[in-house]
């Protein structure tokens, strides 16, 4: 369309890479919005005193854990196209929506406690871990695993993997940057567990969905 098949035929390997290497990076910057991470982030930074700092190394914590998973299974996919068996897949799945309530149960629990005892980031690490198993970045992996040369594409998933690392620091310390103003600080006492709640119907949500009990669009 408009030329731009022929254009893209006209292309050298190295032009084609540096195309393939764009949208991977974009494709990372872009996958710290998605549903999943965003109700896995406000659960995560909302569980300690309000910090943008603070906040940006636990997401940059839970999304290197997240790139390691990525790396793990998607190299795999690359190389040879070995796809984990169809249960593997629907319990990763799973296990990302009963992280997502846990996570949103441990909050409600603090706040009723009256109690912020702070995250570490190992802890952050492990959360990204199982979360890099399971939700929406295996489009993206399936994408890269359709370049034909693998040393381009194990390139592309490395810096697919290291740019979602970086949208999820980034969201985190946006978040907690946001958590920190006044009008928000003000109404953290009610903000809090309201986002908790909506974490927690989430987190069942995304669970059954993957269980194929209700509608999933993931």
């Amino acid at each position: 369309m408009f030329g731009l098949d022929e254009h893209l035929a006209a292309l050298g390997s190295g032009e084609v890479f540096a195309v393939v290497a764009a949208i991977a990076i974009l494709l990372g910057l872009r996958h710290a919005t998605d549903p999943d991470h965003l109700a896995a982030v406000t659960t995560l930074v909302a569980a300690d005193e309000p910090d943008p700092r603070r906040a940006g190394r636990l997401g940059l914590a839970w999304g290197l854990g997240h790139a390691t998973s990525l790396v793990m299974f998607g190299v795999p996919i690359v190389l040879f196209r070995s796809y984990l068996p169809a249960v593997v897949q629907q319990a990763a799945e799973t296990a990302v929506g009963v992280m997502i309530v846990l996570l949103a149960l441990r909050l409600l629990r603090r706040r009723h406690q009256h109690r912020r005892s702070a995250r570490r980031p190992l802890q952050a690490y492990g959360i990204g871990v199982v979360h890099g198993m399971g939700g929406s970045a295996g489009v993206g992996v399936l994408l890269l695993a359709s370049i034909p040369n693998h040393v381009e594409a194990l390139a592309a998933l490395a810096l697919f993997a290291a740019c979602t690392a970086i949208s999820m620091s980034a969201a985190s310390t946006t978040f907690g940057f946001a958590l920190s103003r006044g009008p928000v600080l003000r109404g953290y006492v009610t903000l809090v567990p309201a986002m908790a709640f909506l974490s927690l119907a989430f987190g069942l949500w995304y669970s059954l969905g993957a269980l194929h009990a209700v509608p999933y669009v993931f």
